[in-house]
């Protein structure tokens, strides 16, 4: 059985840096597509970050986290881990990894397996 672990979320004022990393245990995820997605308080989820296994394409990044977070994954090792820079009040969302067989399913209907998400506040 597949389990996701995030950890890295907490607390941290509009400019400050976190950064998450996400464990994967129970299988083999080395050949799946790895990602971030994030769900504010009433909203949908939305995706964050994510790359295919074998790197094709680079890292992909949701419009609104460009240029401010850094998606890395080494499919020799664990962690997957998501580095947010100059974050905004905005970012405040519980923040998950997903993991699915290619980058073009790491969509929220279609993502094969969920970690249950790490909490992530940004004060103004």
């Amino acid at each position: 059985q597949v389990q996701l672990v995030e950890s890295g979320g907490g607390s941290v004022q509009a400019g400050g840096s976190l950064r998450l990393s996400c464990v994967a245990s129970g299988e083999d995820l080395s050949r799946h597509a790895m990602g971030w997605f994030r769900q504010a308080p009433g909203k949908e989820r939305e995706f964050v970050a994510g790359a295919a296994w074998h790197g094709g394409g680079g890292n992909y990044y949701g419009d609104s986290v460009k240029g401010r977070f850094t998606f890395s994954r080494d499919t020799s090792k664990n962690p997957v881990l998501l580095q947010m820079y100059n974050q905004k009040p905005n970012a405040t969302a519980d923040y998950f990894c997903a993991a699915s067989l290619t980058i073009a399913d790491l969509r929220p209907a279609r993502v094969d397996y969920w970690g249950e998400g790490t909490q992530v506040t940004v004060s103004p």
